[in-house]
């Protein structure tokens, strides 16, 4: 099978940084004014990842489409890495936002919006109570709380390479068999060790012996790993998962935020699992921060007779803006008008669409890659055969071909998710879209390959 010269990859790499230098003047000069009192230039740490060596200025953005500083408009495949699926400013969430701009923002009140977004809530994941938070961190963080608390124990487990937010204990990885923090984990509190518990995912032995413990309050799990790339379950690891959490008494908390591409109930109303809870944020309010998190009767009984009303402020849960009047009225426009089943269905076609385009130029070249798709989310690889677990995936990285075909995307008018090759659909995006990516795509492949670029 053919593989990348390197040195062609290299040559090719300079090129195109060129080219994306030449062809953003604008977004070069601003950012490098934002150095002056940006840190680093960008209003948050991982902006810095963007392959250009700094990031597009954006003035605009509609449906799966954005323009910038340069008067470019590229095809948005990574959609506010989720936070956008709803592609950008959808007219039924800005109509809500609009009006309810006029009637006020927050009140640290309900409003009647909220009662409709927890009973959608429960009638897609299937768990009847309801609570908000202001990020998919922030519901990851609250849920772990509260499973700490009812269960009494003090760990929890997670999958080697995982991701939920900037929760502190899950920033740890396997190393020879010991937890250690996370590469790049910034001022760790504790050593995560102390607090956490990490096995590889699809690991069944290894699962049940971490849990035989006794100590773990809780397993923190994506329906699939996609933070590492898209890595899917086993056959029968969900149905071990769910067994072997109940027969240790260890609470289950599915992190569904970017396996909300799945369907309008991710994976646990597609798959019929049957998490003790849920959290879900980044696209509920179509770009406003928001989030949620749910729970069993059973959690919300025992949480009850846990929690005492006076000490409901000061029990590390809450945000004085969470659940706000704005992002109620956000999130009942997006789950009632937006993020449809109907739309669901458009976006999987396109999902469909973007794999077989991605599938044929890879066979096309005798390529060694694979393609991995989870829903609306589809990801290829610079691999043989699909990853088994975070290790195995983290190992896959090829941080200089990422950053070839990132670029050779950018300068044809294409964005990519930064962090992996990995593409979202939108209900707006179309199969002009699509199609315009399988095309930048074969271009980028010939080229490394030494055909014509």
């Amino acid at each position: 099978m053919p593989q990348p010269d390197r040195n062609r990859l290299k040559s090719l790499l300079t090129r195109e940084q060129e080219r994306f230098e030449r062809e953003h003047p604008r977004s070069r000069a601003l950012a490098a004014s934002a150095r002056e009192h940006l840190a680093g230039g960008v209003p948050m740490p991982w902006m810095v990842r963007w392959p250009g060596g700094y990031p597009l200025f954006v003035t605009a953005a509609t449906g799966a489409r954005f323009r910038d500083v340069d008067d470019r408009e590229y095809v948005d495949f990574c959609l506010g890495d989720t936070g956008a699926m709803t592609g950008h400013a959808p007219p039924a969430a800005v109509a809500a936002i609009r009006a309810q701009l006029e009637r006020g923002l927050t009140f640290m009140l309900p409003t009647e919006d909220a009662i409709a977004v927890a009973a959608e809530l429960a009638r897609r994941f299937g768990l009847p109570f309801w609570q908000i938070a202001t990020t998919a961190t922030d519901a990851n963080r609250f849920a772990i709380r509260l499973a700490r608390r009812i269960t009494g124990r003090p760990k929890i487990l997670v999958f080697n390479w995982c991701y939920h937010g900037t929760v502190d204990e899950t920033f740890a990885v396997l190393a020879g068999g010991r937890v250690v923090p996370r590469p790049g984990n910034l001022g760790p509190p504790v050593d995560p060790a102390w607090t956490t518990r990490v096995v590889e995912w699809n690991d069944f032995a290894a699962l049940e012996r971490e849990l035989a413990a006794g100590d773990v309050a809780c397993v923190l799990a994506e329906p699939a790993m996609t933070n590492v790339g898209i890595v899917l379950p086993a056959p029968g690891f969900h149905d071990h998962l769910r067994a072997v959490t109940r027969r240790t008494g260890t609470l289950l908390i599915l992190d569904e935020t970017h396996t909300l591409s799945a369907g309008p109930g991710g994976c646990t109303l597609r798959d019929g699992l049957e998490p003790d809870l849920v959290t879900v944020g980044k696209p509920l309010a179509s770009g406003l921060a928001a989030a949620a998190y749910g729970f069993s009767a059973d959690v919300a009984a025992r949480v009850q007779a846990a929690v005492r009303v006076d000490e409901s402020d000061t029990g590390g849960i809450g945000g004085t803006l969470a659940g706000n009047a704005l992002v109620m009225a956000a999130m009942r426009a997006t789950l009632e008008k937006v993020l449809t089943a109907e739309a669901y269905v458009r976006m999987f076609v396109l999902a469909e669409r973007f794999e077989a385009g991605v599938t044929a130029v890879i066979a096309e070249q005798g390529l060694p890659w694979i393609v991995q798709r989870l829903g609306a989310r589809v990801e290829y690889w610079f691999r043989d055969s699909p990853p088994r677990n975070g290790g195995e995936a983290a190992a896959s990285v090829d941080p200089e071909l990422d950053r070839y075909m990132h670029l050779t995307a950018l300068n044809r008018g294409i964005l990519m998710t930064p962090f992996h090759n990995m593409a979202l659909m939108s209900p707006a995006t179309t199969a002009a879209d699509v199609d315009h990516h399988t095309a930048v795509f074969r271009e980028s492949v010939a080229a490394l390959l030494g055909g014509t670029a």
